[in-house]
């Protein structure tokens, strides 16, 4: 049986931190005690594929203000078959597309997944979801390190990514991630939308835009607006009231002010009284691949004690 993984490449992916996770969740989760999991910063899913494989929970609230990205798993989640189609064509393109011209080739697919944004209506699930879908996914198998960025206007602008292969088609993973998403509900949301559905049975996993390390290193506008410190401290109140009222299992992600600045007490602050946990990471995304490398990122809980 193929266990599901991420179906995209998505800065910030936790598929490498999984197994550093595994020691860090609630031990209600362990027991079977957790009920319902909450992601409301999706991604590229990591952490909801390894607890749906692991752990018994009976329902998954999944959301992200990404709408192209939230089409697309609701199409691997409906029509998985009907995309596998649109997916072999854009494979057999690529592949038969000589190198030099596979930069034309991207610029068109680009353009066209642009021009075509505003046809779309991303409340209900249409036969235009089939290929608007495929298209994400090949411009995030062939643009640069897997980015997702848009600018002011709303448009997808990362360049092309020069690779000599690409692996477009994963029928077994595509089928796999299908039928893990079964019973899972699927939104296009903010964070906050999901403050209603949260009881104390539930599993909560926050992975924002992480906050920059460096005035340089900003990279948090995934949807044409930053996720800038102000919208940070949002989410620590947001972590708290549902700590308070819905006494829900929390866990958060974010980056580590120390890496750079030990005395950058930002997160510190935000979530005082909160566990707070180093984890090692590596750098997924930076133009200079001699600064990629072991960096520690943030985990913070509301469980695991409390440190005062």
């Amino acid at each position: 049986m193929h266990i599901a993984r991420p179906f995209v490449k998505w800065v910030g992916g936790k598929s490498r931190l999984l197994e550093q996770f595994e020691s860090l969740y609630p031990q209600e989760l362990r027991k079977g005690f957790i009920e319902n999991y909450f992601e409301p910063f999706l991604g590229g899913g990591a952490l909801y594929f390894s607890i749906a494989e692991k752990y018994k929970i009976k329902n998954a609230y999944l959301s992200d203000v990404n709408g192209d990205l939230i089409l697309t798993y609701k199409v691997i989640q409906k029509k998985h078959s009907d995309l596998l189609e649109f997916l072999a064509h854009y494979q057999e393109m690529y592949d038969k597309t000589s190198e030099k011209k596979r930069y034309d080739l991207f610029r068109e697919v680009r353009k066209h997944f642009n021009d075509q944004r505003f046809e779309i209506n991303y409340k209900k699930l249409s036969d235009n979801w089939i290929p608007r879908a495929a298209q994400f996914i090949f411009l995030n198998k062939t643009c640069f390190n897997g980015l997702f960025r848009l600018n002011s206007h709303g448009e997808f602008n990362v360049p092309f990514g020069k690779y000599d292969s690409i692996n477009i088609v994963n029928e077994e993973n595509t089928r796999a991630v299908s039928k893990i998403l079964r019973n899972a509900r699927i939104v296009h949301a903010d964070y906050s939308d999901c403050y209603d559905k949260i009881t104390a049975k539930s599993f909560v996993y926050f992975d924002p835009p992480y906050r920059p390390l460096t005035q340089t290193a900003s990279f948090t506008a995934y949807t044409g607006t930053e996720f800038n410190d102000a919208r940070q401290v949002e989410l620590s109140l947001f972590f708290q009231k549902v700590d308070k009222k819905k006494k829900a299992k929390l866990m958060l992600s974010n980056s580590d002010p120390a890496n750079v600045n030990p005395g950058d007490n930002f997160f510190r602050k935000a979530y005082s009284g909160y566990t707070i946990i180093r984890v090692c990471a590596n750098r997924s995304v930076n133009c200079d691949g001699a600064k990629r490398g072991r960096i520690s990122e943030l985990v913070i809980t509301n469980y695991m004690g409390r440190t005062g």
